[in-house]
């Protein structure tokens, strides 16, 4: 069973469009976590350690404000493209495209302003939320009017997100959330002892702006 509420997170300035953010709280028995309709940003998540406890695993802020300012993405959905596009240039159909440069020579994630920086339109479900957003032709320079739904569903202890588009001229998306987890939980000092293990056959390289070598 999951429990969905909802509340008002903050306003966002004039200068940004304004506009109320509202705030999602999902809760089952084992894992509780905090949506903003700005960004589709997951806020907070809480679940149980080994011995039971609670503790908020993902990095972010308790105010809009935060959010406001420049941050590293905490937590947000990442696009149209999620990660860099090199020298901000591609080309579809024979058109070349030239997007903002927001990372040295690249574009990332999305331009100047992403999917990260708006403001979606939520629809709250039996066990979950899911955000929607059209993402006029042209902007951030990308073709298309691209139609997104985001849907974040809570089932037990398992969070799922689901990413669907619908764009009426080919162009390039890849959407991701950029959630910081720190596993050992919220005032910890920092993840530099945890270790991670992935098992790949392989792994992709990068040149020193972080773009694919290929």
């Amino acid at each position: 069973m999951t429990e969905v509420r909802r509340e008002v997170f903050g306003q966002m300035p004039q200068e940004e469009g304004g506009g109320v953010v509202e705030k999602f709280v999902l809760k089952s028995n084992s894992v509780k976590v905090e949506i903003l309709s700005l960004g589709c940003i997951i806020a907070a998540l809480e679940t149980k350690d080994r011995d039971g406890k609670f503790s908020d695993v993902v990095l972010g802020f308790d105010t809009l404000e935060g959010y406001t300012r420049k941050h590293p993405f905490f937590g947000a959905v990442v696009g149209r493209v999620a990660n860099r596009i090199a020298k901000g240039r591609f080309t579809v159909e024979g058109k070349e495209y030239q997007l903002f440069l927001n990372n040295g020579p690249n574009s990332l994630h999305g331009g100047a302003r992403g999917f990260d920086k708006v403001l979606w339109s939520p629809q709250v479900l039996p066990n979950g939320v899911c955000f929607f957003r059209l993402s006029p032709d042209g902007e951030e320079s990308y073709p298309g009017d691209l139609k997104v739904w985001v849907t974040y569903t809570l089932s037990g202890g398992e969070l799922a997100i689901n990413y669907r588009a619908q764009t009426s001229k080919t162009t390039p998306i890849n959407l991701t959330n950029h959630a910081y987890f720190n596993l050992a939980g919220q005032g910890s000092r920092d993840i530099y002892d945890h270790e991670i293990s992935i098992e790949a056959d392989s792994y992709l390289p990068v040149d020193d702006t972080k773009i694919p070598t290929g």
